[in-house]
């Protein structure tokens, strides 16, 4: 709790941007790509706003507003049990291949009335084929009324809400509205409306028809229930182009929780200015920004706390601020430089998509307050959260009564939501699930209570500290779960914790640790580091004439100019090229090698890793920690034990996945299994050993930057890349991961022998 109200202070401050530092050498590079920058920037922005009005879809079923006068009646049939976890029996949900309206609204519904050229696809009865066995419609929509029917139930009824509203105040909504507010916000991108329904297709995953209902539909519906609330003044505008593109201050930071302590280190400040950085690094609460010596993301106008602002812009370079109390908090700021604000050419397009964003920041400022009070207002009735009210009222599953009359949501209309909104998904997860089950029914595998309970103390054990008696502190990991996934532990006992510890047993055996282990994981972890910075550049020609700069002026405050104006890598871009210091047996043996051939004050050559160009500046090693390979030897064991397992245990669902024929109809996508052969056995995995030597770490090892760090200062971004203690590789996309993945991990630091 300390720490998330330290980071609230950085957060108001920060937000990545790049900085523009207008040096003679290269501001006439710095112009070449900015037209084909914005024109990229403009595409991507439509995705945004997409994104912005995502929102709505919280309040809103996965149908939207479709609300029709002669509402089609929804599948009489409901979950025979009731569905506090899915049932093994299949029929029990009879879920309409036509997507059925939200309930009989009656004439008070005709002013909402809107008909939609968009139409959901018909659900099929057979939703999957697994290796030959089905996965039924009955079966998918238990399993999202499971994971979902709360939350799907609650935007229903919101929906239905904003329905009445607009019928009240005969609003509507017509077909030819929702076609030009399409088209509109293709053509403000330029991209054909059927190219920008692909991409919101393929980027979002949101189909047309949920395009139309979930998002363009409730937008329009609310801008007019809105009025001008959603005005935008010429003032705004100003000050949001001066949040995006105007001045900037970087500044270094010491956060103190008390006054006395922060007027203590301020008079050490202010007596010696230069060592700001080290007294952050001593005495500042703020570990994020403390790791890296105060410094932080620079900071803007109209984005953060006011008084900060406006003491940060008033400095001069090297001046230290007074102590300054925001919240419970006490700050020092130390002004590291001016940055100015950056050039735009092309104000056509930048003006616009200014105004649109802060039409929708309004738009959900009004959203929250208007369904705020129209849930005040209504008198609902849910009787799906309370199983014997679903046993008098079979079939049910909430009533509305409202001012325009009462509104029944039947179970079979909130079963075939959820699998509007989260049948793909949960699919997914079933087929995978599928394939695990039938691959223990082969190894005949059995999973009890008592091992799922084991996964779950083993996952709280490498991810949390233990309990004073040395236990496990379950309890705290599975609330941290419910609070970072919103998943109930139900779910996640099913799901998650049930496909690791299955997958645990699929592998058993298959898994050593060797001496070679042991020693690299040692020197990954003790050994020196590279104190690095780097500029990453995704086009040779810009990067050669970079590198022909820097190697003109070889010190790491022109090396760190260059890194703001050039480097593509926002926040690394932002801390003058800082990265993490790289480690040998990393995971990373192309950036490893090119680090550790530099010398201190030396520019690397131009190398490419993960398809971008870097350049590296070395600025020297770190000391290695004092301490022998034999005092951590079982903490590196254990560590790198557990990483091995994480990879043997993804190489095999991998497997599974490669051999198996499966049928998604729901997502209309076949695949043949590579070879024709019967579920692989485990077998022992030689090359893991090169992917897990990240032990637990020394005390400080936390390879990270302040604000999250570049994809070549970081740790485990691909599966053949390490992660910190506690946690496991990358998997490929869809594979399962033990439990320990679902929460980042904290450094188990072994004590040295005194």
């Amino acid at each position: 709790m300390r720490r998330k109200k330290a980071g609230a202070v950085g957060g108001g401050l920060q937000t990545v941007q790049e900085g523009c530092s207008c040096s003679p050498d290269h501001v006439q590079l710095a112009t070449k790509g900015l037209a084909r920058r914005w024109r990229w920037g403009l595409l991507l922005g439509g995705l945004a706003v997409a994104g912005i009005c995502l929102l709505i879809r919280a309040y809103w079923g996965a149908e939207g507003a479709r609300a029709q006068s002669n509402a089609n009646t929804a599948a009489s049939q409901t979950p025979a049990g009731p569905p506090d976890q899915p049932s093994s029996g299949r029929g029990a949900v009879a879920a309409g291949s036509q997507a059925p309206s939200v309930g009989s609204l009656g004439a008070s519904n005709s002013a909402a009335t809107a008909k939609f050229i968009f139409q959901h696809k018909p659900i099929p009865k057979i939703v999957a084929m697994v290796n030959g066995e089905e996965i039924s419609r009955e079966d998918l929509a238990r399993e999202c009324l499971w994971q979902y029917g709360k939350d799907v139930l609650e935007s229903m009824i919101n929906k239905q809400l904003i329905v009445q509203e607009c019928a009240r105040k005969k609003i509507t909504i017509t077909d030819e509205e929702i076609d030009v507010e399409i088209q509109r916000l293709a053509g403000r991108f330029n991209v054909p409306v059927d190219r920008w329904l692909k991409l919101l297709e393929q980027e979002r995953n949101i189909s047309p028809a949920q395009y139309a209902y979930d998002i363009i539909w409730p937008t329009l519906a609310l801008r007019k229930l809105a009025g001008d609330q959603v005005q935008v003044s010429p003032e705004e505008i100003q000050q949001e182009f001066e949040s995006q593109f105007g001045p900037m201050v970087q500044v270094r930071l010491i956060v103190c929780r008390s006054k006395e302590k922060a007027e203590r280190v301020h008079a050490m400040a202010t007596a010696q200015p230069d060592q700001f950085g080290q007294l952050a690094k001593q005495y500042s609460e703020d570990i994020n920004s403390a790791s890296a010596e105060g410094l932080i993301q620079p900071v803007r106008k109209h984005v953060g706390v006011r008084e900060i602002e406006e003491t940060a812009f008033r400095m001069k370079p090297g001046e230290i601020s007074p102590v300054l109390k925001v919240a419970d908090q006490y700050l020092i700021l130390k002004c590291e430089r001016h940055i100015p604000g950056r050039d735009i050419k092309e104000m056509q397009y930048i003006l616009p998509q200014l105004e649109e964003t802060l039409r929708d920041r309004k738009l959900r400022q009004v959203a929250q307050t208007l369904f705020r009070q129209l849930q005040e207002a209504a008198k609902v009735d849910v009787v799906y959260s309370d199983k014997s009210r679903r046993e008098q009222m079979p079939g049910v599953a909430a009533i509305i009564q409202t001012q325009q009359g009462q509104i029944s949501i039947t179970l079979a209309e909130l079963a075939e939501q959820c699998i509007l909104r989260h049948g793909k998904e949960v699919l997914q997860g079933m087929i995978h699930r599928r394939l695990i089950e039938q691959a223990c029914k082969k190894q005949n595998v059995t999973i009890t209570e008592a091992d799922l309970d084991q996964e779950i103390a083993r996952a709280a054990s490498l991810v949390l500290p233990p309990k004073p008696d040395g236990s496990p502190d379950v309890e705290a990991y599975l609330a941290r779960i419910t609070e970072q996934t919103n998943m109930t532990v139900e779910v996640f006992r099913r799901n998650t914790v049930w496909a690791s510890a299955a997958l645990r047993k699929l592998v058993s055996g298959s898994v050593q640790v060797t001496e070679e282990d042991i020693e690299r994981g040692f020197q990954a972890n003790y050994g020196p580091r590279v104190r690095c910075r780097a500029i990453v550049m995704n086009d040779l020609r810009r990067a050669q004439e970079v590198w022909e700069m820097a190697r003109r002026r070889p010190n790491p405050e022109y090396f760190g100019e260059l890194a703001r104006q050039y480097s593509m890598d926002g926040v690394s871009a932002s801390m003058g090229g800082q990265i993490p210091p790289i480690r040998r047996f990393g995971g990373r043996p192309e950036l490893e090698e090119q680090a550790f051939a530099l010398s201190p004050g030396e520019i690397s050559g131009i190398f490419q890793y993960e398809g971008k160009y870097v350049i590296l500046f070395c600025e020297g090693l770190t000391d290695p920690v004092q301490v022998s390979k034999d005092e951590v030897r079982k903490d590196l064991h254990d560590d790198i034990y557990e990483k091995k397992v994480a990879l043997a245990m993804s190489q095999y669902f991998q497997q599974l996945k490669d051999a198996a024929h499966i049928d998604n109809y729901l997502a209309g996508t076949v695949h043949q299994p590579v070879k024709k052969t019967a579920a692989p056995a485990a077998k022992p995995i030689a090359s893991a050993a090169k992917q897990a030597y990240s032990g637990p770490g020394p005390s400080g090892s936390v390879d990270r930057m302040p604000t999250g760090g570049p994809s070549i200062g970081s740790n485990g971004t691909s599966p053949t890349q390490v992660l910190p203690a506690g946690s496991v590789p990358a998997v490929p996309a869809g594979s399962v991961q033990p439990a320990a993945a679902q929460l980042p991990s904290l450094h188990r630091v072994p004590a040295p022998k005194q």
